[in-house]
This record gives structure tokens, sequence and C-alpha cells, in this order.
């Protein structure tokens, strides 16, 4: 067994560009900022009315049947895209650029937006993986550099600009991987996750970073022998600051 690395930032983007990975592969939520969007974006157009009452109605219960272990994490991240089946992808895009905006940007880890800055610099093909919706993802993606045509996310067919129920691919746990193969065609050089759906994926790559790891991935790190480090959000950033000022 590898032994594991627990790296500062100081020394973060030089273990990852001393690779020169030709391939890069990031998880989304928890990895390149703090929380999770998918699950934030279903119950802010729960409340927001994005949904008619019916559907809503039905979400919600969904949602508590998942929370309590009844309903697969695939199947639940598959019917966060499907529900919006018959509403104009236009209008979705739209409400999931001003969630993002408004609730998300702040919690972006600046150095893991440097560090696809500086990898797409060095001629990296980056991708994002994630199995939250890619409405959501394509609005985060934005403020990534990321071209909407590397994004894996889940997705469904859009049938003249409508959203359908017809699922294209939900990347979560050993979908991750999958996805890659399928799409991308050949093993990232590097990866990057935060929780144990993320695993799969980093043990397909040459090198894995457990970012921001959950407990659960933190250990599989551990044992593994990838490569863990702690990002500070934004937010984080600026409290830090304030507390400072504070002394």
């Amino acid at each position: 067994m590898t032994p594991t690395t627990t790296l500062k930032s100081a020394d973060f983007f030089d273990s990852v560009l001393r690779l020169q990975p030709q391939l890069a592969v990031f998880e989304c939520d928890g990895t390149l900022w703090a929380g999770d969007a998918g699950e934030r974006f279903f119950d802010w157009e729960l409340r927001r009315g994005l949904l008619s009452d019916d559907v809503a109605r039905w979400a919600r219960a969904r949602y508590a049947d998942y929370k309590a272990g009844e309903v697969s994490e695939d199947q639940m991240c598959g019917e966060m895209v499907t529900i919006h089946s018959g509403l104009a992808e236009s209008d979705v895009l739209r409400a999931a650029k001003q969630f993002f905006d408004e609730n998300f940007v702040s919690q972006i880890f600046p150095e893991m937006r440097e560090l696809i800055r500086r990898l797409e610099s060095s001629g990296s093909d980056v991708w994002a993986v994630s199995s939250t919706n890619e409405w959501v993802i394509r609005a985060a993606m934005k403020h990534f550099g990321i071209d909407e045509k590397k994004i894996l996310a889940a997705a469904v067919e859009i049938d003249a600009g409508l959203v359908t129920d017809k699922l294209i691919r939900v990347p979560s746990g050993e979908g991750k991987p999958r996805a890659i193969r399928d799409v991308i065609g050949k093993h990232p050089d590097a990866a990057f996750g935060n929780s144990r759906w993320d695993a799969d994926m980093l043990a397909i790559a040459r090198h894995g970073f457990a970012v921001n790891p959950n407990p659960d991935l933190e250990r599989m790190a551990q044992q593994q022998g990838w490569t863990i480090y702690w990002p500070v959000s934004e937010n984080q950033a600026d409290q830090k600051k304030d507390d400072h000022k504070g002394h």
C-alpha cells in the first residue's frame, strides 16, 4: 500500500502539474465547491414552483424514501433529472444558472478553479463528471472555463427543445468510469473526487486525489494511497480574514 499524502495548498498545484496529465477528470459537488448543488437545486426548484404541484408532491415523497434508504442513489439522481420532463430546456437552464450564481459561486474552491486553469493552459484535457443534473453543471462550468461538451452529468434526451424522461446517463458510483469509457474512451491520468460515489472513478485513474473528502472516501484514500487535499471556499477564506482582523 502506497503511503497517503496530505498536502498543503503550496504543494498541491505542483503535485498535480508535475504529473503532466493528458486527461484529468473532476467530480463537482464537494470537490470543486463546498456543498451539494444537485440536492440544493432540487429543494430550490420545488420551493420556487418550477415544477407542477403534482410532480413536486411526488418528488418530495420520493426524496423522503431515498433518505430512508428505500430508493437507490442512481434512481434518485436519475429522477432528479426526469422530473423536468415536458419543460422547455431553456427554462430549466435559466433556472439552473440563477440558482448556481446566487447560491454556489461563493462556495467555489479558488484553488480548484486555478488548478483547472493551469491544467488547461498546460494542454491537459479536462472534464467534469457529476451525478448532478447537467443543467446545474453547465451553469457551474462557466465559472471554470470547461466547455459544456466536456461535461458528463446526469442527462436526458431533449426533443424539440423539451425535456424528456429518457435518461442518457447517470454518472454515479460505477456510472462515472462507465461514462468516461463510453464518451472519452480512455482512463484518466488524474481524477479528483470527494465521496465514496467517486471511488470507482479514482480507482481507474493513474493518480487519485481525494479533495475535501467525506470520512468514507478519506478512509479509502488512506487505504489506496490517494493524495488528500483540503481546499478552502471563498466564503471560508473571507471568514478567516474576518477572524484574523478580530485578533
